[in-house]
């Protein structure tokens, strides 16, 4: 319990400690934004500061935070320190720079900024990476509500009927503007994630449940390696790419520069919070790393698993959060995704989305692919959005350490975590089962010369900027 308390107050101070000091860094200031000087009535669209963040952590959280911690929750209390010095100096940095370089560039998507600091080879390459990947969140979350909700609802409406329902709402919300639906429902379901993850660690701590303390040993039942598993598993809850695909949308609807602290690096505080609530909760309701398991086997996944513990903590209450989180909260990431989605595909070829018409353009093809998508194996793609979403994250932080060595900023605040997922993204990879399946006496320390080999390239960029700006000088 003690450990959990010191974790939860750390992750708390981090965000008014070094979020103020990542602020500081960056320097916001009083430029008119894009949502005002592009303002276009769909995507750029100004919204109050307390709306925004409260969609800006749903859009990054989901159902991340707390799928994510559970299957962390698997490794132990470990798991504890990952959430907390993760979100503090690796997620909430990825998240404030994606979404503040954004907004100093129009509110460009996370592809083009990458072409603009690491050039247009990786420009294109994080084209069609975001784009994939969007695609693939917005699959994956359209069947998993879609088989709950034909379980819950008449045999007549079958899994078929509320993939079409799904996906017919996903047109809806990635086509209008972004303050009809988005911009009024989201807000609702990022309270209810908080107030969920409120009741269960209240449920957890007043019944008398045991949180236990931190141990740096490996508690995984299957003896699973923490490096570099833990640390793809839990990507929500501590640094996700996918959140470098979602900032932009609220960069084009904010009003200052100077509230992006509270929302990039706020709510992915707010979202490390919930992530360290629910991978405590996995290891106290279930007594043991291998009960959390056992229970994942045989409720049938991680999904059960929250129902059956916010029903059991929390009563007809906890039911209604249940089903709003495991339903509603994956919808709303599917439908952000695609979105996303859109944009990108615009910026990448220059399509102007105040027109109605192109934006039917672009978003019939997206959704087109994918429904298709939704027939194949769900659990497959979902492999390989794991490492591509931790790849995009390295990418996007060193994106922003170009950005920020080239503004004359504190670098090292994005080169460290970067250098650090480079060496997480290339050795799980290396050993993973949709991987290259290799022995970690070979993935260890090829992964370990690629994080390294990163940060000597970056570091020797920036070694001649500063040399021929010294000698231009003299």
């Amino acid at each position: 319990m003690v450990s959990f308390l010191i974790c939860l107050a750390v992750l708390i101070g981090g965000y008014f400690i070094y979020g103020k000091y990542t602020e500081k860094n960056f320097g916001p200031d009083e430029r008119v934004t894009p949502a005002v000087s592009m303002a276009d009535g769909s995507d750029y669209v100004v919204m109050p500061v307390w709306r925004v963040f409260l969609i800006q952590l749903l859009n990054i959280a989901g159902l991340g935070p707390i799928f994510g911690a559970l299957a962390g929750a698997l490794w132990g209390p470990s798991v504890f320190l990952w959430i907390t010095f993760g979100t503090i100096f690796a997620g909430a940095v990825h998240d404030y720079l994606s979404g503040m370089i954004s907004m100093r560039h129009g509110g460009k998507t996370i592809g083009e900024i990458v072409g603009i600091y690491l050039g247009p080879t990786m420009k294109q390459i994080m084209r069609v990476f975001s784009v994939v990947l969007l695609v693939l969140v917005g699959v994956a979350f359209s069947t998993g509500p879609a088989a709950l909700l034909a379980m819950l609802t008449p045999d007549t409406l079958t899994k078929s009927f509320w993939l079409v329902v799904i996906i017919v709402y996903y047109f809806i919300a990635t086509f209008v503007p972004v303050d009809k639906i988005i911009g009024k429902v989201y807000p609702i379901f990022g309270l209810s994630l908080i107030f969920m993850a409120l009741g269960v660690a209240g449920g957890i701590i007043l019944q008398g449940y045991t949180i236990p303390e931190i141990t740096l040993s490996n508690l995984h039942p299957k003896n699973t390696p923490i490096w570099p598993m833990m640390f793809v598993s839990v990507a929500c809850g501590a640094i996700s790419g996918f959140h470098a695909t979602q900032s932009p949308i609220m960069a084009r609807c904010m009003n200052s520069e100077k509230d992006g602290r509270k929302i990039f690096y706020g709510a992915m505080v707010a979202e490390g919070v919930i992530a360290l609530i629910w991978a405590a909760a996995g290891v106290a309701f279930y007594e043991s790393t291998g009960g959390l398991l056992a229970a994942m086997t045989e409720l049938g996944g991680q999904g059960p698993v929250v129902y059956d513990i916010t029903s059991k903590l929390l009563g007809p209450v906890g039911s209604v959060f249940a089903m709003i989180g495991v339903i509603a909260c994956p919808i709303s990431s599917g439908d952000t995704a695609f979105r996303s989605a859109r944009l990108v595909v615009a910026d990448w070829f220059n399509v102007d989305q105040k027109d109605a018409k192109k934006r039917l353009f672009l978003t019939l093809p997206i959704l087109g692919v994918g429904a298709v998508l939704t027939q194949m194996d769900v659990q497959m793609i979902w492999r390989y959005f794991s490492w591509s979403n931790q790849t995009l994250a390295m990418m996007a932080l060193w994106a922003g350490a170009v950005y920020l060595f080239r503004n004359k900023k504190n670098s090292w605040t994005a080169s460290i975590p970067a250098t650090f997922m480079s060496g997480v993204s290339m050795t799980y990879i290396l050993m993973a089962p949709e991987g290259f399946k290799l022995s970690m006496t070979i993935a260890y320390p090829v992964g370990i010369l690629f994080a390294l080999l990163c940060f000597g390239l970056f570091a020797r960029i920036t070694f001649i900027k500063e040399k021929q700006e010294g000698k231009m000088a003299a």
